[in-house]
């Protein structure tokens, strides 16, 4: 198995994650044998989304679709079927994503594990997408570890490279997503360097030869200064410098008022001008720090000339609900009010 480890399915197949009246549903279908069959409908409301956790979900429904026998697990996957579309489409609001068919008993308890899985990777796939297309060609890479529990990570960096980031920056993040983790320098080497950037990145790029070299240049608040100093020492070895500047402060090479606090339009102008006056204009500029799907869009309209964009809890922030529904039961349109079958317009499978 690629998404679950045995450990996890053998929980999700005893309900552990599950809802507990989706639990004694399944409990009590199973004590008067009621083994209809039924089509579910899995929708969401947002327009515009990238569906994402498909292959997660078919991976799922064909480990724990089943009940137990005594402490015996009979496995009903072949009797479902799962029709859906695929991960990394463009789907609208009320669009049927999925449909799940065959006796409803066999697959009550994964309900709750079904729409939340696709709601996570959606979120983060759609915020991705936003954020790279307001980019306009620009890479995003997906900084968003810290941001909220460790054990998502695998999962959202698959989904943000389905949204499009050009890089995900931890191990777990390229597990399902494949690739090496991307990085920089953190503002805690400088510190323990007794705050020098030059120093910081002589000693990574003498223990990391084979990465790319972008150095960190706002920890003493002066990006010009130490963009400079950086490029001076390192010279071709040294790919790019990175802002990201505080959000209640202003570099000094600015005037101190509000309109210049973090990471804004005139540092990183200011940083390029030095940079090519020096003889610097290889190095590349790229920012971090605050930045969402609007920000990034007004710095490309600007034609700010940043090389790419460090994006964190952006891309994680927000819902992507979606819904699943009985429509029909053994063949016969049967739905709740306000609810109806609704065919996908192309079927993965």
């Amino acid at each position: 198995m690629k998404y679950f480890d045995s450990e996890t399915i053998t929980k999700i197949r005893q309900g552990y994650y599950t809802a507990v009246y989706f639990n004694r549903t399944k409990e009590i279908l199973l004590k008067v044998n009621n083994l209809k069959r039924v089509t579910m409908q899995i929708f969401q409301k947002k327009k515009g989304s990238i569906l994402s956790g498909v292959e997660e979900v078919r991976e799922l429904m064909e480990s724990a679709t089943g009940f137990f026998k005594g402490s015996s697990w009979i496995d009903k996957s072949p009797e479902l079927k799962v029709s859906t579309l695929n991960d990394g489409d463009d789907i609208s609001a009320w669009e049927t994503v999925m449909h799940l068919m065959g006796p409803y008993v066999y697959f009550a308890h994964l309900e709750s594990i079904y729409l939340g899985i696709l709601a996570r990777r959606t979120l983060v796939a759609t915020n991705t997408r936003r954020a790279v297309e307001a980019a306009g060609g620009k890479p995003v890479i997906f900084f968003a570890d810290r941001f909220d529990h460790f054990l998502n990570q695998e999962g959202d960096g698959a989904a943000a490279k389905i949204g499009g980031a050009s890089a995900i920056c931890t191990d777990a993040m390229t597990k399902w997503a494949g690739g090496e983790p991307a990085g920089t320098i953190p503002h805690a080497l400088i510190a323990v360097l007794g705050g020098s950037t030059v120093k910081s990145a002589e000693l990574f790029n003498k223990y990391y030869p084979g990465e790319k070299l972008i150095a960190l240049v706002d920890f003493n608040n002066d990006c010009v200064t130490d963009s400079l100093a950086v490029s001076g020492r390192l010279g071709d070895k040294l790919w790019a410098v990175r802002l990201d500047t505080p959000a209640d402060i202003a570099d000094k090479s600015l005037e101190q008022k509000k309109d210049n606090f973090g990471v804004n339009p005139s540092l990183v102008r200011a940083v390029r001008e030095a940079l090519d006056k020096a003889g610097f204009a290889k190095v590349k500029i790229i920012v971090s720090g605050g930045f969402y799907p609007e920000k990034i869009a007004k710095f490309t309209a600007e034609k700010v000339p940043v090389d790419g964009y460090g994006v964190g809890s952006a891309l994680i922030h927000g819902e992507n609900d979606f819904t699943a529904d009985i429509v029909e039961v053994e063949g016969q349109k049967k739905a709740k009010i306000g609810r109806e079958y609704k065919d996908i317009r192309k079927i993965f499978r």
